[in-house]
């Protein structure tokens, strides 16, 4: 990020934030009582630009922050009067010193709801996620100002990415397994047992002609497709856009850890992978279009994979962002690509989609975070719980290293000048889901001598 501060006047972003506010102004954490405030949907602002982020889902974050400068947000449902829960993802270099976001509701001046200390992260697109709790808020529908403090002046000091605030519940969300407002935290029982089994296993050693990468998969097929979504619409059949499940047969909206466990049918191998892994539906001219093979890779992009845990029972995450509906051309990040002979010929019309020899395949790769916050099984959006490791370490609310999970998936089809559509619209808006329950022995070996290790190992979880 430069040094140098751009200046936009509140006035020149009105039309842009009526498109953006239209779209992604405000979107449902937790059904019931969460809402997520992306940064860049502002109604009015001063001393903010709008950048692109490598934050998990991608899309843009607000940049250039510093004392004084403020942020507008119309609209935003505080829901019913009580305790709040706000949280706010945010990245700093240092170069400005440690700061504050201000956020208070009616007017720049008005009440406080909660002060967030920002201190340096690592980088301008070194990502972490700030909670504090408000005892009380006006109730419904707010005006919310995000106003920057800063001792050092006009230095810039915070990127923000979104805000999330969550009524009735803490910032800590209850311990046991329990969950409050879309943070469930994992059981300490139950993985401190995973765990000691895990460190108790012995280590195969692998041939001397092993290839030293970190790498175990499972392989994959289509399962069945549903209008669900047990991760962001738990207990709710049919609230979802239609998604392409693949894994555990029985995965619906009712969904949990337990049930994934309790049904042994799945579409992957090995067999004790009884997890459910779902991506939105590929649509050409209308038809559905099922991808024909599916690897899901477990490795490490880590500098050190020593000290890598299995996934604790009921681990869940998305990567990729559903909203995100822009225009996706040859060379963009997170874009379908063609891979066999031939390779790609051409594009579709609105440039958004690869044209694939006849002897080739669509195909696209998803990379999920692989650093973990070592103490929810997910957060209210599902990403905040995870981070991925953009300087190949894993620390600060971090922490934890978990397997890099990818999905690697081929369609069968090459595609028309027509292009293709997602049952969450535009290329870009591709996503996946990963709701983990492996049988503990068969993942915990696989982590332990394929990652650990650094040594690959195939669909078997041998060498």
């Amino acid at each position: 990020m430069p040094n140098v501060r751009g200046l936009i006047a509140a006035t020149g972003v009105a039309a842009a934030a009526l498109l953006v506010v239209a779209a992604a102004m405000v979107t449902t954490a937790d059904a019931a009582t969460a809402v997520t405030v992306q940064a860049e949907a502002f109604n009015a602002q001063s001393g903010a630009q709008v950048e692109n982020t490598v934050d998990a889902g991608g899309g843009q974050n607000v940049a250039f922050l510093a004392d004084g400068d403020w942020l507008r947000y119309d609209g935003v449902d505080l829901g019913a009067a009580g305790a709040l829960s706000i949280g706010a993802r945010v990245a700093s270099a240092g170069t400005g010193g440690t700061g504050s976001i201000e956020l208070r509701t009616g007017s720049l001046t008005g009440p406080v709801l909660a002060q967030v200390t920002v201190a340096p992260t690592g980088g301008w697109q070194s990502w972490v996620t700030l909670t504090a709790t408000a005892a009380s808020h006006p109730a419904g529908a707010q005006t919310v100002f995000a106003v920057l403090r800063n001792s050092t002046g006009g230095r810039d000091f915070v990127n923000i990415n979104w805000f999330s605030f969550t009524n009735g519940a803490t910032a800590t969300p209850t311990a046991g397994g329990t969950s409050a407002a879309g943070w469930v935290n994992v059981d300490p029982a139950r993985w401190n047992a995973q765990l000691a089994e895990f460190n108790a296993m012995p280590m195969d050693p692998a041939p001397a002609n092993a290839v030293r990468v970190s790498e175990f998969n499972a392989s994959c097929t289509y399962s069945h497709s549903l209008k669900d979504d047990p991760i962001v619409f738990p207990g709710l059949p049919g609230a979802s856009h239609m998604h392409s499940f693949l894994g555990n047969h029985s995965t619906n909206a009712g969904t949990t850890g337990d049930t994934l466990l309790a049904n042994a049918g799945t579409s992957c191998a090995p067999a004790p992978d009884l997890s459910a892994y779902w991506v939105p539906t590929l649509y050409e001219h209308g038809v559905a279009v099922e991808p024909k093979t599916v690897v899901v890779y477990y490795g490490s992009r880590l500098a050190d994979p020593a000290g890598t845990v299995p996934f604790p029972q009921g681990f869940r995450m998305i990567a990729g962002d559903a909203k995100l509906q822009q225009a996706t051309p040859a060379g963009s990040v997170n874009q379908f690509y063609c891979a066999g002979p031939g390779g790609e010929i051409g594009r579709s019309a609105d440039g958004n989609w690869p044209l694939c020899a006849p002897t080739a395949s669509l195909l696209f790769q998803l990379v999920f975070p692989d650093c973990w916050d070592g103490v929810h099984l997910d957060s209210p959006d599902h990403k905040s719980h995870v981070a991925y490791s953009y300087t190949g370490t894993c620390g600060g609310a971090y922490p934890v290293k978990i397997p890099s999970i990818s999905f690697v998936l081929a369609y069968p089809a090459s595609g028309t000048a027509d292009g293709f559509t997602l049952s969450s619209g535009m290329a870009s808006s591709f996503h996946g889901d990963a709701f983990l329950a492996w049988d503990n022995a068969a993942q915990g070996h696989r982590v332990k001598n394929c990652i650990v290790q650094k040594a690959k190992c195939n669909t078997a979880g041998t060498f």
